[in-house]
């Protein structure tokens, strides 16, 4: 396709090369990303990684993000909710696992989806999902993740499996970039579709 996101070598992105690619190619690759279809994220667990190294040493560098609709009678274009799975750190060949507590997977930073909204603060990518944890009740008004703003690309057209995200802090008006992160398609989300 004429303008579908390549690698500076000329291939097609993977997940591994995205997680492991320069800034400048991961922003080319939001801007020619595709709006994902809500209906199908929802029902799904993605693993994720943050492309920053620093993030290690805080221990979200490896995450997983899921994606359901709280009533399955309205429609996914009114919006679909989502968290994070907390997972043990390690390399990006490494497996997923979830870090569990009483036998369930922790989750936590919930949010909201919706496709961005160009009359909203939160415009700049009008190609992308915007994931907004202020917009969920399951957080905390002084939980520190109500303060995230992400947009999430498809990188291809024809591949429903590979999404890239980049994470903003919200402070009144302003927006401060904090990372670009990978998506893969993981596991069905034990919340349903």
């Amino acid at each position: 396709m004429a303008n579908e996101p390549r690698q500076p070598n000329g291939d097609r992105w993977s997940y591994e090369t995205l997680c492991l690619a320069r800034d400048e190619d991961l922003e080319d690759v939001m801007r020619c990303g595709h709006c994902p279809d809500l209906a199908r994220l929802s029902g799904w667990e993605f693993r994720g990684f943050n492309t920053p190294e620093v993030l290690q040493l805080a221990g979200i560098r490896k995450f997983k993000k899921g994606f359901y609709r709280v009533d399955p009678s309205r429609s996914h274009r009114d919006g679909i909710q989502g968290y994070n799975v907390n997972v043990a750190q390690g390399t990006l060949g490494d497996p997923w696992v979830d870090v569990e507590k009483n036998g369930k997977p922790v989750r936590m930073g919930w949010y909201e989806v919706r496709p961005v909204n160009l009359a909203d603060a939160d415009n700049k990518y009008h190609n992308a999902a915007l994931i907004n944890y202020a917009a969920s009740d399951k957080n905390l008004a002084v939980d520190p993740t109500r303060l995230l703003r992400d947009y999430l690309v498809q990188v291809y057209a024809d591949n429903p499996d590979l999404y890239l995200g980049k994470a903003f802090l919200a402070f009144g008006p302003l927006r401060m970039f904090v990372s670009y992160f990978v998506l893969e398609r993981h596991n069905p989300s034990e919340l349903g579709a």
